[in-house]
């Protein structure tokens, strides 16, 4: 039976969807026996949310005041101590997991398997290569513990159940290094959803002009309670701040609804959004290859179309 120990992204009193989305690509696993470990300076509630998800049996916590900034040289070495007996070690495929993991896979001695988009059993694996354009299958011996980071654009988070899993105290004895401590964090403030979870996304390119003229799209996000995103051709003009870029070398998103505005789609940007449940494209240029892969697509001036959405939406409230 596959034993699988899943490592939970919070911000210290919130479980991130991606720990859901995590869960559901281990219980692809036929008879799995899943677990998570929170490492944190108070981990109740982030244990009592991760405790709810569906398919979980059994919840770890690691109360450490080092914990109360995710730091992955002091997380990696308890979370190997603690994945000792496990056959899967997962993580989000998110800047956290993409930290952490490989340091717990160089901890184990074990192979890592990256971006993992299904698991068709417990020793095979899909994966996507060259910017998206292919998927590999990865076959990995029976007799290997395995480290992999999960793709989270390709889950959808399990839903709570009722009876929730138990939580128990752990207490690692692997010590936690000294040499790497948090000093600080500045990030940007926003009331709008987080781009990365966020179930709307209104996204810009080059063709807005300036970062003035974004401002169109950050009216309309607001109107449609949605994140901001930004092609890589925008951040480098400097319209768009870089959390805000979409795509290879930025974030890759799944929201049920995405909007590109003056976005021609290039293969990396598309390499992010490829996942979205409905694209909607609108570009003045009808044979911008955003149009290959939209569901919806709209030829004409930007500048022109965003009110006319502003008026409809405004229309129906």
């Amino acid at each position: 039976m596959a034993k699988i120990l899943i490592v939970a992204e919070h911000d210290g009193s919130k479980l991130n969807p991606a720990t859901a989305k995590c869960v559901a690509c281990a219980s692809q696993i036929a008879g799995a026996e899943i677990s998570i470990v929170v490492f944190a300076a108070d981990p109740t509630a982030v244990a009592t949310q991760a405790a709810a998800l569906q398919g979980v049996a059994r919840v770890h916590t690691v109360a450490h005041p080092l914990h109360a900034q995710p730091l992955a040289a002091t997380i990696a070495p308890q979370f190997a101590e603690l994945a000792a007996g496990h056959s899967h070690v997962f993580g989000p495929s998110t800047t956290f997991g993409k930290d952490l993991m490989p340091r717990v896979a160089a901890l184990l001695g074990a192979p890592q398997i990256s971006d993992v988009m299904a698991a068709e059993s417990a020793t095979r694996f899909k994966r996507p290569i060259y910017a998206g354009n292919a998927i590999i299958t990865v076959d990995v011996p029976a007799d290997r513990q395995i480290v992999a980071t999960v793709r989270v654009a390709s889950y959808q988070p399990v839903v709570t159940q009722s009876a929730a899993a138990p939580i128990m105290a752990a207490s690692p004895a692997a010590s936690v290094p000294t040499h790497t401590r948090f000093v600080s964090v500045t990030a940007a403030r926003s009331d709008r959803p987080d781009l990365q979870t966020a179930s709307k996304v209104v996204s810009g390119g080059r063709a807005l002009g300036s970062a003035e003229n974004f401002q169109i799209l950050y009216s309309l996000a607001d109107k449609l309670g949605a994140a901001v995103g930004a092609s890589r051709a925008a951040v480098d003009a400097g319209y768009a701040a870089n959390d805000m870029q979409v795509g290879q070398t930025g974030k890759i998103i799944a929201p049920e609804l995405y909007l590109a505005f003056g976005i021609s789609g290039a293969i990396q940007h598309l390499t992010g959004i490829k996942d979205a449940r409905t694209i909607v494209a609108i570009n003045k240029d009808a044979e911008a290859p955003i149009f290959e892969v939209a569901d919806i697509g709209l030829v004409g001036d930007l500048f022109q179309i965003v009110p006319e959405i502003e008026k409809l939406i405004a229309q129906s409230n």
